[in-house]
């Protein structure tokens, strides 16, 4: 087996978020970033296998760094599935075992397996044999239920490193599978910093990164004095300027200017007039870049706009315009 190489944790990543970051989310956030780490919607192992893997891989080149984000409790179907993401290019594999949701539940992947170490193990270790030099990755809580996480969180990070995860991100809150819906399961439990930095103490050779309630740039950057990554999932979805925007500058240390909301909208003319052509409607796209202007004058006309008008059929590049107006006339008039 070869051995993947040294792994450098991404500083700074867009959390994998279902029916959220597709490929047109992550291509409006690549206008932001170039180097912000981006992962696709967590796709299930046996969809990759018996569905459309053409149409569940596809991505842009220019979305790179990017990576897929696998659900499943399999260690023979994730093998497969990650030597799918391998082939079509992806830069890292990442095993979800953090999602609460039922229809993760009932699958038995997602936050469910943080009962069975010893699986998740066995299905790092398969994916890893299937990666080659791809880095294999884990998605996690700090415990599910009524797991102490000071006890387990520890045991399952030996394991899943143990079996070849060249990195762990841990969602700083325990997962309540049931009485809790998977949006509460984002605010409710409380979080856990501490134990999290603790981890990084007791496994200073593993690259961890930390995600949960991080809203801001200057939360990531004061977790970054600690942890070796930071995992931004709403914030940088609902207010992805303030979030991408200046994180080349001010997480990566590049010497390049900051990214405004409409240079970032701008950069997406050409792509949105060829997404058209193929038969993809302006809505598909411009729903993932409503909170392009957030907190500035003119955002609540810029998402009414596109919110009432992208879904009409016959939506095209005009309607993007006079959304993009809205905004650029309360600018001059400013």
């Amino acid at each position: 087996m070869a051995d993947p190489a040294p792994y450098t944790s991404a500083r700074l990543s867009v959390a994998p978020m279902i029916d959220w970051t597709d490929r047109f989310c992550r291509y409006f956030h690549r206008r932001f970033s170039k180097h912000a780490l981006l992962y696709t919607e967590m796709i299930t192992a046996p969809a990759l296998i018996h569905g459309d893997a053409a149409r569940l891989l596809a991505y842009d080149q220019s979305e790179h760094p990017v990576a897929l984000q696998i659900g499943g409790s399999d260690p023979e179907q994730l093998a497969i599935a990650t030597r799918m993401g391998v082939d079509a290019g992806y830069d890292e594999i990442n095993l979800n075992v953090g999602c609460p949701s039922d229809r993760v539940q009932s699958g038995c992947f997602g936050a469910v397996l943080m009962k069975d170490p010893k699986l998740v193990a066995d299905c790092v270790a398969a994916m890893r044999e299937a990666a080659g030099t791809t880095p294999v990755t884990v998605k996690s809580r700090i415990g599910v239920d009524d797991q102490d996480p000071r006890h387990v969180l520890p045991d399952f990070l030996s394991h899943v490193i143990d079996a070849g995860a060249a990195q762990v991100t841990i969602h700083a809150r325990k997962a309540w599978l049931q009485g809790l819906s998977p949006k509460e399961n984002r605010d409710i439990p409380p979080l856990d910093y501490p134990l999290v930095h603790q981890m990084k103490a007791a496994f200073p050779d593993t690259a961890l990164s930390i995600n949960g309630g991080i809203t801001s740039l200057d939360d990531a950057q004061s977790q970054l004095r600690i942890m070796d990554g930071v995992m931004i999932g709403r914030a940088a979805y609902q207010t992805p300027t303030n979030i991408l925007g200046s994180a080349d500058r001010r997480i990566f240390g590049a010497n390049t200017p900051d990214v405004t909301a409409e240079e970032a909208v701008i950069a997406m003319f050409d792509f949105i007039e060829d997404e058209l052509t193929k038969g993809t409607r302006l809505h598909q796209i411009t729903r993932h870049m409503l909170g392009a202007f957030a907190g500035r004058p003119g955002a609540r006309g810029w998402r009414r706009h596109l919110s009432s008008e992208a879904t009409k059929p016959g939506a095209d590049l005009t309607t993007l315009r006079a959304a993009l107006s809205l905004v650029e006339d309360l600018a001059i008039a400013a």
